[in-house]
């Protein structure tokens, strides 16, 4: 797969702006600003190149801010390299960097003339019809992107839950459970479905919890914020405090997934004497859990390798709406797995046999099989073989050699954790 790199326009740019613009006008498109006026964009304002791995540019997008809002001047993708989802990560990295000045929209003014617009729609853009005049709600205002920084927190890329390949169960149910109701909150309502506020994502370690959630974000296009529960003993109030703190900035955001993982270190089960040491934090985060579900517009999602180890009042109804198990990934996710990190200099593969003989393998234990294989194919040529990419040995060698993630063991606890403990 090749690995595209989004990053601000710099004065050498220049040649492969004319390249793209000659292609959009030979295209017979007559861009609505002229050549000067994109040009004295990307030199004052904001503007975002796409580079292949071989550094070439092969697409850009030119924005200006006009008081509360955004206007998209020049936006195009090379001919060769359409089709590829790269303009709707740069629309996304032309947001990011236009939201911090307070606006509240983006538009892009399209010749009537001009054809393939899809990748606008698919970014969240809407037509005005007469005018063809698209345009995107920023997802955060401008006096929330203060906030949102002081908490690590981020704005995430709009092509995750896509990104998403296979586990169609989970993502099907966590589109009807999540999405919808959060996405459609008056529809809802109307039915008597009272949208979720907490969820907890159990499975073994490595099998995509966390990737997940920032899908789920994504999906919502909500702030992603995650809460670290190692960082929070660094808070000058202790545990408990710096938790409470957290959850208080929070508030200030109109929406907002937050995630906690590993959550089973500050919600543990609670007793003996002494009592432990996490004992408070975990009081602290069962009452903040009931206010936090009073305010709209916010989901929080815990995930836990060890749902076990939570507290029993931790999991009760009131709480979560719904304890979801995420389990190793399928055929088609272990597919997809498997090419995203093969290199195209790779040999011919039969994939089927990867994604056959790796069943049981977590997402995790994949990427490692992978860059193994790539390791010994590099360091075979480094001693004299041929200078070629890791081979269909290669792989099955690495995969008999990985050890995986999660051991028999841990699987059949965690069918008994699914009968026991979910909650769909």
């Amino acid at each position: 797969m090749k690995e595209i790199l989004f990053r601000d326009y710099v004065a050498s740019d220049l040649d492969a702006l004319m390249v793209l613009w000659n292609q959009v006008v030979d295209a017979g498109s007559q861009p609505v600003y002229s050549l000067s006026e994109v040009v004295a964009s990307c030199e004052k304002d904001v503007a975002v190149v796409a580079v292949s791995a071989q550094g070439e540019v092969v697409a850009v997008a030119v924005a200006r801010a006009a008081h509360d809002q955004g206007w998209i001047v020049f936006f195009a993708t090379h001919v060769d390299h359409r089709k590829q989802g790269i303009g709707d990560r740069l629309l996304a990295a032309v947001e990011q960097r236009l939201a911090p000045q307070g606006l509240t929209r983006i538009s892009i003014l399209v010749p009537d003339d001009q054809l393939n617009v899809g990748v606008l729609t698919r970014a969240g853009f809407k037509d005005k019809k007469h005018l063809r005049y698209f345009e995107r709600e920023i997802p955060v205002r401008g006096k929330e992107m203060a906030t949102l920084r002081e908490l690590g927190g981020r704005i995430l890329s709009r092509d995750l839950w896509g990104g998403i390949a296979g586990m169609v169960e989970e993502k099907d149910l966590l589109e009807r459970r999540l999405v919808l109701p959060l996405s459609n909150t008056s529809m809802a309502e109307q039915f008597g479905v009272e949208a979720p506020r907490a969820i907890v994502l159990f499975g073994p370690p490595g099998t995509g919890k966390t990737t997940f959630a920032k899908a789920i974000a994504s999906r919502l296009e909500w702030p992603f914020v995650e809460v670290f529960p190692s960082r929070l003993a660094g808070s000058p109030e202790g545990l408990a405090g710096g938790l409470r703190e957290i959850f208080e900035k929070i508030s200030e955001l109109d929406n907002a997934v937050v995630f906690i993982d590993e959550v089973e270190e500050i919600a543990s089960q609670r007793g003996g004497e002494p009592p432990s040491p996490t004992q408070g934090v975990t009081n602290e985060l069962l009452k903040l859990i009931p206010a936090f579900r009073e305010r709209p517009g916010k989901l929080l999602i815990c995930a836990t390798n060890f749902i076990r180890a939570l507290d029993d009042a931790f999991l009760r109804h009131g709480r979560f709406d719904y304890v979801i198990p995420i389990g190793l990934p399928d055929a088609e996710a272990r597919r997809s797995i498997w090419e995203k990190f093969i290199p195209e200099s790779a040999g011919e593969l039969d994939l089927s046999t990867l994604v056959e003989h790796s069943s049981g393998f977590s997402p995790a234990d994949i990427e490692f099989a992978a860059r193994q294989a790539s390791q010994m194919a590099f360091e075979k040529a480094m001693q004299g073989g041929k200078h070629t990419g890791p081979a269909m040995s290669d792989y099955l060698d690495s995969i008999a050699s990985t050890k995986t993630t999660v051991s028999a063991e841990v699987a059949e606890a965690f069918r008994q954790d699914i009968e026991n403990l979910s909650r769909t």
